[in-house]
């Protein structure tokens, strides 16, 4: 593009790519004005839970009780992380928690009762989800079974898979001082280590910015100046930097938690910036404009199951792991709840097309942060459930309201 040629999107204020910070900060308030809010609710959200949680108790924000937090919400975060691929599509999966409970089983028997490696329990374990995914992407586009029914029906039929594999055993008992265990409950990254990832994870954040904007220019649009693109490294270097600091206060930075965002990180790569990523949202959005596109909507529909089932079973690895055992209850309860919930409440749609990794991330850090502030108040569950359920609701009505909003403005 010459110097004389104004950039393609230009006429539509909307497109233009912010050159200030000021234009920045202009351009997400008419985002927000227009409804298209992004995360910003659930930040807010989890600044309002942490605040009022740490004026009733003055431990809830110490480092400990963060460390804590980190270790907790990785084994349920894996399950959201699923429920976002296939909220993405439109569909939902209702099997989750049984699947991690099934994986579990599957890797305490390997383990224990056949006495293999650590590997080959953890590979039948996510092999196991991989499997399940496959069925449910045969049933869905082979016999248009819905999503809703066909994962109801697996809720109750793993269940049942769950309790005959462990033969009427209360808990299969992983050991203690197996690197498994160990990973999930005792293993922590070096100080010097953890600060190395931060500059690392902020050098990618700079990197894939600048070529984003390179992308930009390429193709004829505006692109954010390199100036505004090191100012955001740096706020995000400094936030992480903080992060490391004030955990290394005193455990540190679990490698489960590591891991967890490093697999959000790759997710968002994969939703953002791959073919596969964007007719995900494409066949969210529209499967039949999709389908006149050339995109092979049936695929697309298989993959999203699969990758779902398998995060669902490497959630219910890591859950055996923390608890050091697998038992009958692992899955059951709130964990399917849960996990839906902390996909919707860190904003992914329920109708398709819109969401992020990140939502997997932000959804579950909500919930157990109020899970964990009702815990040092030694108040009991009750509380939980009926406070995530208003978060929920009021998530869903949000969403809705700016969905409506954006169709207003034009935004689709």
């Amino acid at each position: 593009m010459s110097p004389e040629t104004p950039a393609l999107d230009l006429q539509d204020e909307r497109l233009v790519a912010p050159q200030t910070l000021g234009d920045a900060v202009r351009a997400a308030f008419r985002r927000v004005r227009d409804g298209d809010l992004g995360m910003l609710p659930v930040f807010g959200g989890i600044v309002v839970i942490w605040t009022v949680f740490q004026l009733l108790n003055r431990t809830f924000l110490s480092s400990t009780n963060l460390v804590n937090l980190s270790f907790d919400i990785v084994p349920v975060g894996f399950l959201a992380l699923g429920i976002v691929c296939v909220l993405l599509v439109g569909q939902i999966d209702l099997s989750v928690g049984s699947v991690s409970g099934v994986a579990a089983a599957v890797t305490a028997l390997v383990m224990v009762r056949y006495e293999q490696p650590i590997w080959l329990a953890i590979l039948a374990a996510v092999a196991t989800g991989c499997l399940i995914g496959f069925v449910y992407a045969q049933g869905f586009n082979r016999f248009a079974v819905p999503s809703f029914v066909m994962t109801l029906a697996g809720l109750l039929a793993f269940l049942g898979v769950q309790l005959w594999l462990l033969r009427g055993q209360n808990a299969v008992n992983l050991p203690y001082d197996s690197d498994l265990v160990q990973f999930a409950q005792l293993w922590f990254v070096p100080e010097w280590m953890s600060y190395l990832f931060a500059i690392i994870a902020a050098a990618g954040f700079l990197g894939t910015s600048l070529a984003g904007a390179r992308t930009r220019k390429a193709a004829g649009l505006s692109a954010p100046s390199p100036r505004l693109l090191v100012f955001r490294a740096a706020l995000v270097l400094a936030a992480l930097g903080f992060t490391v600091f004030y955990l290394n206060k005193t455990r540190g930075v679990a490698w489960m938690f590591v891991l967890f965002v490093v697999v959000v990180l790759v997710m968002h790569y994969v939703l953002s910036r791959t073919k596969f990523g964007r007719s995900i949202y494409a066949v969210g959005g529209n499967p039949e404009a999709a389908r006149r596109a050339g995109i092979n909507v049936k695929s697309v529909y298989a993959w999203t199951f699969v990758m779902c089932s398998t995060l669902a079973a490497v959630g219910g690895v890591l859950a055996a792991a923390r608890l050091a055992a697998a038992t009958q209850s692992t899955g059951t309860g709130d964990v399917n709840l849960n996990a839906i919930a902390a996909a919707v409440i860190g904003g992914t749609s329920l109708f398709g097309g819109r969401g992020s990794a990140f939502s997997a991330l932000l959804g579950i850090l909500v919930i157990q942060s109020i899970s964990s502030g009702l815990t040092l108040l030694n108040l009991d569950s009750s509380y939980r459930f009926m406070i995530t359920g208003a978060v929920l609701v009021l998530a869903v009505a949000l969403d809705s309201f700016a969905r409506r909003s954006r169709q207003a403005h034009g935004r689709g």
